[in-house]
């Protein structure tokens, strides 16, 4: 973090952000030079961050930018895709019996679309835009035709009481499968930790 500061006090940058750091990493970080983001996953079905990580971000007054907002690709349709051949079968929430549970989910997700006119993805998309005007999500995309989509989501408006009807429409105690595979839970926020700084 000091380079960094150096960087910006050089003029070689103008902004320091940091990804998926534990609340203890980001309280540090922050107290050497002001982060301008905190980049972690925040969609509907990843919802862990809102214990710990949004507060704080918000106590220090650091920007959120959302990734994986619409659920690595579920809520944009791979819900109904056999994703045991692709990159997504190893994640646990698109594998076997944990894939049947959460098309449930979605399919709640496709009515809420429907009553207010947009597409699963766009719904999903502006409950993270909905979060809060220090909220940045940015979903993958790959294709223009979604690009477009993701772009019609801002005009898809929530009141309070829509935004908590589809965020009980995904209780997160019913979300089956982890987020990740072992494997890959070590580059988690919740393992998130940089070592304090050697004196020397």
């Amino acid at each position: 973090m000091e380079e960094l500061k150096k960087l910006v006090e050089e003029g070689k940058i103008k902004y320091i952000g940091i990804s998926e750091a534990s609340p203890e990493t980001i309280r540090r970080a922050h107290a050497v030079h002001p982060l301008t983001a905190v980049q972690l996953e925040w969609s509907l079905w990843t919802r862990d961050v809102e214990e710990e990580l949004i507060p704080l971000c918000r106590e220090l007054g650091i920007g959120i930018v959302a990734y994986s907002p619409l659920g690595h690709g579920f809520f944009a349709g791979k819900a109904k895709e056999d994703t045991s051949n692709s990159s997504l079968g190893v994640f646990p929430r698109f594998q076997g019996e944990n894939l049947e549970q959460n098309r449930i989910l979605y399919s709640k997700v496709e009515k809420l679309a429907e009553k207010h006119g947009c597409t699963p993805a766009q719904l999903a998309l502006a409950w993270v835009l909905h979060q809060g005007d220090d909220v940045s999500p940015i979903p993958g995309t790959t294709k223009i035709k979604n690009l477009d989509s993701n772009i019609e989501s801002v005009k898809v408006k929530l009141t309070k009481e829509d935004l908590k009807e589809i965020t009980d429409a995904i209780p997160i105690h019913e979300v089956a499968g982890g987020t990740y595979p072992e494997g890959l839970k070590q580059f988690t926020w919740k393992y998130g930790n940089t070592p304090p700084k050697k004196r020397t």
